[in-house]
């Protein structure tokens, strides 16, 4: 076949059919089905494009579609991929058109198992692998791993999709938090609550990004999330999606055991260094705990387990403090970005809400960027721990709520992270607080200095816990509008932007809340994002904080043969090793996990 890029239409070329909301609780397989793409003049250009008769071309499959909005005509922009009837012409065709930006052979994107379990796996005792976690990473390395005969077992701590839905609403509607239950733990992962986003600027020359595509429209996602340039499903559908995954992975022998906790490891040493042997399971509802025998456990955690982070550190699993970002939820009337993004085309159904991504780097040498940008969506409480507040932001697959926000947030290191002993005791309690803390003072009087792996959490912490409290300790969370955000003064009412975030918004300053460096470099980014996106710095535009979850606070570093550096059959995956950031990353890490393990396997069973 034959990929031909930038084939470009106006986007009045293309037909249009305007549905109900999708995310309707009475959803139909007709809302599901994208309007058709306008095949016949992509025939045309694609013919021309290769100097051709439209006639020879056999099949026309639309691989990307985008949009152009940098001039007032607005441009759709494709990518397609065709075959010609005289399938013996496509190679000559080809070497007419050597190094060719636009016009390439297609790429084979299929994904091949790299090895299969032999009829007699999964008898011995510790042979199953154990798959900790169910986010999406942890979903995909159970999935591949079961589709090559592995038979996984999944730990997850939360709930099933569907109770966890109920307790995550329980918090935004009645302030009530479950702890175990709720927008960081629970089947489907962090992403489950978001925007669904399904896109990523990772390198993927093997295009495992695709097999993840592939198998959500397999599970009941949109097809339009395999052409969409930025796809997202949003959050009713996921739900059911990845009831479907789980449902694949019980039927080809894996298992998956809901509301479990791994609270130990068991790690040998041997001549030839540690190696797991198995794990600890608490049951959540009981407290009952047993023993799971296992050479090899994926470690899919997500980047808010901090307890189970914290266990790993004391079992001296390798890890080192990393870089992220903290900042606020910014909202905006969608209007506002829709005319400023698309001018004269916004509200066209085909364009749907606009977003944006935006970064400043400040005079005090902080970046400011946009995060998790969620347009028509909602900002919603996203805390896992009791007496703190977190923000992040959710759309459903319509996106069409009043309000686009996303993260307004600033790139911080290792360096800023607290040492004082009166931070570490407030984040892990006395005792430990106490010793970690001098751990800490005594690594960064080093040369080089280094950092304690658990000080990013210190530093979550303690933001969190200052939200709580500036919110009214009720998980209301602290806001401010921009236009105050400012001039350095307090909120007292709101403006235009009605805030979205459940359980609600407590007006004051912002500055009580987040370091004084993020403060200055947010208040020099924002009238510069004005100036990029008209209406972007309105004095209405409302802050609420805070954001800390932008990624993990530490790494689990692993080798080549993607297990821990220092302890053999632990595989460290996803957002919470520091491997992804975002729901089709983490599935592509997954996917990789599980074949290096199921190779691994393979090796050890002849």
């Amino acid at each position: 076949m034959i990929r031909i890029s930038e084939l470009k239409l106006p986007l009045t070329a293309l037909p249009v059919e305007v549905r109900r909301a999708a995310d309707a609780p009475a959803e139909t397989d007709e809302d599901r089905t994208p309007p058709p793409h306008p095949e016949e003049a992509l025939r045309q250009l694609a013919a021309i494009a290769l100097g051709i008769d439209a006639q020879a071309i056999d099949q026309l499959n639309v691989f990307k579609r985008s949009f152009d909005a940098r001039k007032a005509d607005l441009l759709a922009v494709f990518i397609v991929d065709l075959s010609l009837k005289d399938a013996a012409s496509e190679a000559p065709l080809l070497a007419r058109f050597p190094k060719h930006p636009h016009i390439q052979p297609t790429p084979n994107m299929s994904w091949q198992a790299p090895a299969h379990a032999p009829a007699h796996f999964g008898l011995q005792e510790g042979e199953r692998p154990v798959v900790v976690g169910f986010g999406p990473c942890g979903i995909f390395a159970a999935l591949c791993l079961a589709q090559m005969g592995f038979k996984p077992i999944v730990i997850e701590r939360g709930s099933p999709v569907r109770q966890r839905t109920k307790d995550t609403w329980g918090l935004w509607r009645k302030q009530t938090l479950k702890p175990e239950s709720n927008v960081q733990f629970g089947e489907g992962g962090a992403g489950t609550f978001s925007d669904g986003k399904l896109y990523s600027q990772i390198k993927d020359p093997r295009h495992l990004g695709r097999k993840v595509m592939n198998e959500f429209v397999k599970a009941g996602a949109p097809s339009d999330i395999l052409f969409a340039a930025h796809p997202h499903i949003g959050t009713f559908k996921l739900v059911k999606v990845v009831e479907n995954l789980r449902e694949q992975i019980i039927a080809m022998g894996g298992e998956v055991r809901f509301e479990q906790r791994v609270v130990d490891l068991d790690i040998e040493t041997t001549a030839s260094g540690r190696q797991v042997t198995g794990v600890h399971i608490e049951d959540r509802n009981t407290g009952a705990r047993s023993h799971l025998a296992a050479r090899h456990v994926v470690l899919a955690l997500g980047h808010s387990s901090r307890d189970t982070f914290t266990l790993l550190y004391e079992r001296g699993v390798y890890m080192e403090a990393k870089a992220f970002s903290v900042g606020v939820r910014i909202e905006h009337p969608q209007s506002v970005i829709d005319a400023a993004r698309w001018g004269r085309h916004a509200g066209h159904p085909l364009l749907g809400a606009a977003d944006y991504k935006l970064v400043h780097h400040a005079q005090n040498g902080r970046a400011v960027y946009s995060f998790c940008m969620c347009p028509g969506g909602a900002v919603v409480a996203a805390t896992s721990e009791a007496g703190r507040v977190v923000t992040n932001g959710m759309s459903q697959y319509s996106r069409n709520e009043r309000n686009a926000n996303a993260g307004m947030v600033v790139a911080i290191d290792p360096s800023d992270y607290p040492l004082d002993v009166a931070s570490w005791q407030a984040a892990f309690g006395e005792a430990d607080g106490l010793k970690w803390a001098a751990q800490a003072q005594a690594m960064a009087r080093q040369t080089p200095k280094a950092y304690h792996p658990l000080s990013g959490i210190v530093l979550q912490r303690t933001l969190e816990s200052k939200a709580f409290v500036a919110g009214g300790e009720n998980y209301t969370a602290p806001g401010q509008l921009l236009g105050d955000f400012l001039e350095a003064r307090a909120s007292k009412e709101f403006g235009e932007v009605v805030p979205s975030y459940k359980p609600g918004v407590s007006l004051g300053d912002l500055a009580a809340v987040l370091p004084p460096y993020a403060i200055e470099a947010m208040r020099e980014a924002l009238p510069v994002f004005g100036r990029k996106i008209k209406g972007y710095d309105m004095k209405d535009a409302l802050l609420t904080g805070v954001e800390t979850r932008t990624s993990s606070p530490l790494k689990m570093t692993r080798g080549e043969n993607f297990q821990s550096l220092n302890t053999q059959g632990l595989y460290p995956a996803g957002e919470g090793a520091s491997y992804a950031g975002g729901i089709l990353s983490a599935g592509v890490d997954g996917i990789k996990i599980a074949e290096a393990l199921a190779l691994k396997l393979t090796q050890e069973s002849t």
